[in-house]
């Protein structure tokens, strides 16, 4: 069993931590299912212990008819801003992003919208920390009285805006932050996330890779909050769980050059690879697998787990290895996000938008108000208390009879803390095939 330190509450700023975990399919690698005894070997001597049954999903709710009307309030109508990825390094989290929003928001509306005022969503692009466009679009955004801004996905762009955006009194609610950091911030309550502190992803990442047989590890961290953040958390469970890492390289956001690090970590010769990156992957990875290093022995994380199919040759990638916070996305999700972009290739934080969008909304109606510290206000208690549902037409249905909600979406259990993170995720491992395309391949739970 692997144990997990909770994310802490804002107020009591991580003073307490304590643990909790259960591998929910105790599998790893590959995509057949054969029995619980069977493992997958690779030439470089990382086992994996063979995947199992994926976890069962959230129960479904329905709104049990049609939705009550709401009571009429003289509240501004709900207005929101996205501030998602469309250039720079995550750029290619952008798409899935923004079809969750936009597919939150057509359900809230197709159910009355909120407070019975239908919601609008404006979207700018965050692009990354190379660029000031982060800064431009908020400006924009708040010029045009969001309540609240969804977004955005990199932990290093939320730094520099996230001040911005709580001082105007406007809610941040990011569908893929992960930077441990931010839990702690001064942001007068007003920030929260949909996805898992790296706390959990690392910890997850670094026993996962012990568990395969690794016993030295060398990492190329992209030197931002996100990347230090999680490497941190990597390289804790890796040694707690007997590992050593013996070789770790920095780089920073813009670099294009990277052969010394690549050539650093190899001398280093360890068992297994981490590439705490963005889309630098794509020039990272040739340079290793030029060099000799095995697909199967590298690691990859939510910033770079990508399709990669038309960047590298057939093969390249077969049996790598990465983790991504949140659950497989579900085939009826995948094809409602597809009917509004069917351009879409993956579904990376797609959920996590989703439900960014739905808690947003569903939080102003308990709180029969739009303003953005009113809504932030609301957030933990339809998060966590009441009966469960699942999406906004169920859940606001039993808003306006009265009742206390607990929203479950489609990234999985939310259950806000006082800091505004979920205290419990899911993190999905994924295998790449032969065509160098993720395919789902385990599910592991985590509290924090």
């Amino acid at each position: 069993m692997i144990s997990l330190p909770p994310r802490a509450p804002r107020l009591a700023k991580l003073t307490a931590l304590s643990v909790g975990v259960a591998f929910l399919v105790t599998a790893c690698g590959g995509t057949s299912t054969p029995s619980s005894t069977e493992t997958t070997t690779s030439a470089t001597g990382i086992s994996c212990p063979a995947p199992g049954a994926a976890p069962g999903s959230t129960a479904q709710a329905s709104a049990g008819g049609a939705v009550p009307q709401a009571t009429t309030i003289t509240e501004t109508p709900l207005k929101l801003g996205s501030l998602l990825p469309t250039t720079g390094s995550l750029a290619f989290l952008g798409p899935p992003e923004i079809a969750g929003v936009n597919l939150g928001v057509k359900e809230i509306n197709d159910a009355g919208g909120v407070l019975g005022k239908p919601v609008e969503v404006i979207h700018r692009d965050s692009g990354d920390t190379k660029t000031d466009i982060a800064t431009q679009s908020t400006t924009a955004l708040l010029g045009s009285g969001v309540s609240a801004i969804i977004g955005a996905a990199s932990s290093g762009v939320t730094k520099t805006v996230i001040n911005q955006i709580t001082g105007a009194g406007v809610l941040q609610i990011s569908p893929a932050n992960t930077a441990p950091e931010l839990s702690t911030w001064d942001d007068k309550g007003l920030y929260w996330r949909t996805a898992p502190s790296d706390v959990l992803q690392g910890k997850v990442l670094g026993n996962y890779m012990a568990a395969c047989g690794a016993q030295t590890l060398g990492m190329i961290v992209l030197n931002d909050a996100y990347g230090t953040g999680l490497a941190k958390n990597v390289k804790s469970a890796f040694e707690a769980a007997g590992g050593k890492v013996v070789a770790e390289e920095l780089f920073n956001e813009g670099d294009s050059q990277f052969s010394s690090q690549v050539d650093k970590i190899i001398a280093a010769k360890p068992d297994a690879y981490a590439l705490i990156t963005f889309d630098q992957a794509k020039s990272i990875i040739p340079l290793m697998t030029g060099k000799g290093v095995k697909a199967t022995q590298m690691f990859l994380v939510d910033g770079n787990t990508s399709d990669y199919s038309k960047d590298f040759q057939a093969g390249t990638l077969k049996g790598t290895q990465g983790t991504q916070p949140g659950t497989f996305a579900k085939d009826d999700f995948k094809k409602a996000l597809l009917a509004l972009d069917p351009a879409l290739k993956t579904y990376n934080y797609a959920g996590e938008s989703y439900d960014a969008a739905n808690l947003t909304a569903l939080a102003a109606e308990a709180a029969k108000s739009t303003k953005g510290t009113d809504i932030a206000a609301k957030l933990k208690e339809v998060s966590q208390t009441g009966e469960k549902c699942n999406n906004f037409a169920s859940c606001v249905t039993l808003l306006r009879n009265g009742k206390d909600i607990d929203y479950d979406g489609q990234s999985g259990p939310v259950t806000f803390s006082d800091a505004g993170d979920p205290t419990e995720a899911y993190i999905g491992i994924y295998e790449y095939d032969d065509t160098n395309k993720p395919l789902p391949s385990k599910e592991e739970f985590g509290q924090l």
